[in-house]
């Protein structure tokens, strides 16, 4: 990307679409100068422009919820920027993971389109959880305790399953594989391992 190609407005802002690159939920929505853009590029944390403030203002630089970006692109006018980042604490002021958790219209249960829309939902869920870490949450426990005990519930689950097929139980079969892969989405949400990256990896090896 050339800065230069970015088509900032008549009081030199772009406005900057932050994205969770591992759950794709968007958290929040934001301004950049060519200043804070470039210091964006050069240290690999979002820097925004504060239009109340009129500064530039690194995110968790205080707080400690930085986002490290993992990929910026722009549109097709080249006057608005997506960036893709893995957040280390909430995005809203209020502690929110995202800026966006009110919603204007009711989500229709009825649409069912993407038979596989729940993995999306799934890791939104554990993103938030990773951000947020609630007290009292189940998914919020195993990332306190890392990456060795979320392996060993992978481990735990895998036998389930094989014991499941083993079994001959179809029933029980689901069951265990539904807790196998909740577990192995958490470990890619511990490690920032979006699950677009192992679909490409699935879809080239296809091809």
């Amino acid at each position: 990307m050339n800065i230069q190609d970015i088509q900032f407005d008549e009081k030199g802002l772009v406005p900057a679409i932050v994205q969770d690159a591992r759950s794709k939920a968007v958290l929040t929505l934001a301004y950049m100068n060519e200043e804070s853009l470039k210091k964006t590029l050069e240290i690999g944390e979002t820097v925004f422009f504060s239009r109340s403030r009129q500064e530039l203002w690194h995110k968790g630089e205080t707080s400690g919820n930085t986002q490290k970006v993992k990929e910026i692109r722009y549109d097709c006018d080249q006057d608005a920027l997506l960036v893709q980042v893995i957040p280390s604490g909430p995005a809203c002021h209020k502690g929110d993971y995202s800026c966006f958790s009110e919603a204007l219209t009711e989500t229709q249960s009825e649409v069912k389109d993407d038979r596989y829309r729940i993995l999306d939902q799934l890791q939104e869920v554990l993103a938030q959880r990773k951000t947020e870490m609630p007290e009292g949450s189940y998914t919020a426990t195993l990332f306190q305790e890392g990456v060795d005990r979320i392996a060993k519930k992978i481990g735990e689950e895998a036998g389930e399953v094989i014991i499941a097929a083993k079994n001959d139980d179809p029933e029980e079969m689901a069951l265990e594989s539904a807790d196998l892969l909740f577990h192995l989405l958490l470990l890619l949400t511990d490690r920032n391992v979006p699950l677009d990256d192992v679909l490409a990896v699935l879809e080239k090896r296809h091809g």
